[in-house]
């Protein structure tokens, strides 16, 4: 196995927490210094200055050209990974196949090409997220021209087999999006026609960074439309003509990138090859496997690929909600990224190996907080309870109730157990039970964070009856709301109403999730089968601001409610979320 040179790691300053490289790689030193160094000859401006700055570029193609076993004639700088698709996207013909499952940067190009009648895209429909060769070559037809794969699935760390996806592509075009992969993960890149990657996650090189490298097949095939003077044959001829597209990459190029970034992506380009991908990628299996193992100490689920991955492992926990995962993550200083259905760290070779213990400081005081020192059984014995206060508040419910009288109504929520709160209830107002859920008004509350004590408000019963609510929302030691206690209260004809509020009182989670979706198909107020994707993704909006998300399932029933995958709903929850 290749080794990591002490030169190397001393390039970079992330905390031992930093997990979270496929969001972000906070550059090396020699990315900053290659910065300021341009940045300060650009200040010193000479003669010569703009020439020698604009040879950034070159440096900085050749540094691909290796990478990639191509030349600089078959590679073009490009400022982001998006601007590479849209450019394969609107250069392209025929049908596209593409996955249902891919992040938004490469689903929006080929949607516009398509809505620009340059293309026709469909759909391949991969199996937990994975494009496998199986599934490709069942999905092409015949007047398929171009397939887009991901090297990297951005959810699942699952690394696609791209040289049995060439093998079944035949003389397609295959574009590659390769940006969680490309300088960490060891692929056969030059199968690729296209190739895409961006420079400010795994490549450490910051925003405004990336390339494209084209096959003689993909230059051949397609024809650059978005082709600027920078993309000509002779851009340094100004006669007033508009000269033809050059014959090599630099027709994708629409202007001159900043020379400046251009270094900066040279210099992270160099590091990498200093460095060495098998190394590098030895190196992050070696932390990804150290953090699986703290993740495997706690039950936790791995949703991630566990064959065939690179550096992203995703995982939920039993019990806890993503958003819970994500503040424990936190209060160790430790950077993830926090999706609705689950967790995602992405370590680096530069990552500390102190990384995993910080994860298992984190995880242990979450479930020691929620199940450890001090927990008891509920004295009832009616439900499980996972905070002490919680526990020594379940027998009081009855006594509060009795205490209040007839018409009166006490209910104890868990927000751990979001949606199915209810641990304890007495009183008999809304005509709940242990183990059903909170309320629409209350569910919206908490998942927009605002757990402020609302008291003495009217709203109505299941029966339609008014009653008068008062919610006190009950905190740890930090401050963070961890349950409610709540009583409704029966009025009478001549009771003084307090102000209003629309509230709904579903007797279990079901009539719960039912109601809201309900409720936000009717503000769309359009049927589900006359939709276009706004009208769907307003739904979506409606929904995740009601918190029906940390309903567990819910994704997979309102796919099936839009007629839409799962992946469709994650997609837009990426976005509104963005």
């Amino acid at each position: 196995m290749s080794r990591l040179s002490a030169s190397y790691l001393i390039q970079f300053d992330e905390p031992a927490g930093y997990l979270d490289f496929a969001r972000f790689g906070p550059p090396s030193h020699t990315v900053l210094d290659t910065t300021a160094a341009l940045l300060d000859r650009s200040a010193k401006a000479g003669p010569s200055t703009v020439d020698e700055l604009m040879r950034q570029e070159v440096r900085a193609k050749a540094a691909v050209a290796r990478l990639c076993g191509t030349d600089t004639d078959h590679v073009v700088l490009m400022p982001n990974t998006s601007v590479g698709l849209f450019q394969a996207a609107f250069n392209a013909r025929g049908e596209v196949l593409l996955s249902g499952a891919e992040f938004p940067a490469n689903t929006y190009p080929w949607a516009r090409a398509e809505e620009a009648g340059r293309l026709r895209v469909r759909r391949l429909e991969p199996e937990r997220g994975y494009v496998t060769a199986d599934a490709v070559a069942a999905a092409l037809t015949p007047e398929t021209t171009l397939v887009s794969v991901s090297a990297v699935d951005f959810r699942t760390g699952y690394r696609a087999d791209l040289a049995a996806i060439r093998e079944v592509v035949g003389d397609r075009v295959l574009v590659v999006d390769g940006i969680q992969g490309f300088g960490v993960t060891e692929a056969p890149w030059e199968v690729a026609d296209v190739l895409v990657a961006g420079g400010q996650k795994w490549l450490r090189a910051g925003w405004g960074t990336g390339f494209a490298a084209l096959s003689d097949r993909a230059l051949d095939r397609m024809n650059p439309v978005l082709s600027g003077w920078t993309g000509a044959r002779d851009p340094g001829l100004f006669d007033d003509e508009v000269h033809p597209a050059a014959e090599t990459a630099a027709s994708w190029s629409i202007t001159n990138l900043s020379p400046v970034t251009s270094g900066a992506f040279a210099a992270a380009l160099e590091l990498v090859e200093e460095a060495g991908v098998p190394a590098i990628a030895a190196r992050i299996a070696e932390r990804v496997g150290e953090l699986e193992e703290v993740l495997n100490s706690f039950g936790a689920g791995i949703v991630s690929a566990t064959e065939r991955r690179a550096g992203i492992l995703a995982f939920t926990l039993p019990g806890y909600s993503a958003a819970e995962i994500g503040v424990a993550l936190v209060s160790e200083d430790i950077a993830a990224t926090v999706r609705p259905e689950h967790v995602r760290l992405s370590p680096h070779a530069s990552t500390s190996p102190a990384s995993a213990e910080r994860l298992r400081v984190a995880l242990a005081r979450l479930t020691r907080t929620t199940r450890g020192a001090g927990y008891q059984e509920p004295l009832t014995g009616r439900v499980d309870v996972t905070y002490p206060v919680l526990t020594a508040l379940v027998p009081a419910v009855d006594s509060l109730a009795t205490m209040l009288g007839p018409g009166n109504e006490v209910v104890l929520h868990d927000l751990s157990k979001l949606p199915d709160s209810i641990v304890a209830i007495a009183g008999g107002v809304t005509g709940r039970t242990i183990g059903g859920p909170m309320t629409d008004l209350l569910l919206g509350l908490v998942r927009r964070g605002s757990t402020q004590d609302l008291t003495d408000y009217e709203t109505h019963g299941p029966d339609g009856h008014p009653i008068r609510s008062s919610t006190l929302f009950l905190r740890d030691a930090d401050g963070v709301a961890i349950g409610c206690l709540c009583v409704n209260s029966a009025l009478s004809g001549s009771a003084r109403p307090g102000p209003g509020l629309a509230e709904s009182f579903p007797p279990d989670v079901d009539s719960l999730q039912r109601f809201l979706i309900d409720r936000a198909l009717a503000k769309a107020g359009i049927p589900v089968d006359l939709m276009k994707k706004r009208h769907k993704a307003a739904v979506v909006r409606e929904l995740d601001e009601a918190g029906f998300f940390l309903i567990k399932d819910a994704v997979d029933d309102l796919a099936a409610e839009l007629d839409v995958t799962r992946y469709t709903i994650y997609n837009y929850l990426n976005e509104i979320r963005a």
